[in-house]
């Protein structure tokens, strides 16, 4: 299991205080400084269910307003600008989702 976690973000450290108290094992990816690559993006939106325009966190400064639905232009976008990336993402073999 993987958690995609910002450390500033109150819901990913909410997130990764429940797998810790579920005593889950994971490994923790600080995605803004490990920022996935375009296919482990594209690899997780496939096990999400969700393009990346669904995902991408619209009040950020890099949010492109008026990007076609791309899929392969989003994902570039969201890997040159990690912080468009919806969090926590839990990921856990063929599945993953996005903690609330």
């Amino acid at each position: 299991m993987e958690i995609w976690h910002n450390p500033r973000c109150s819901k990913s450290r909410a997130a990764k205080q429940r797998l810790d108290e579920s005593g889950a094992e994971y490994t923790e990816r600080r995605y803004l400084d490990d920022v996935p690559t375009a296919d482990e993006l594209d690899e997780v939106l496939t096990k999400l269910g969700k393009q990346p325009w669904e995902i991408a966190r619209t009040k950020e400064a890099a949010y492109p307003k008026g990007l076609e639905h791309d899929r392969g232009k989003w994902i570039a976008h969201m890997v040159a600008n990690p912080s468009l990336i919806e969090r926590p993402i839990v990921i856990d073999g063929d599945e993953a989702r996005i903690e609330r």
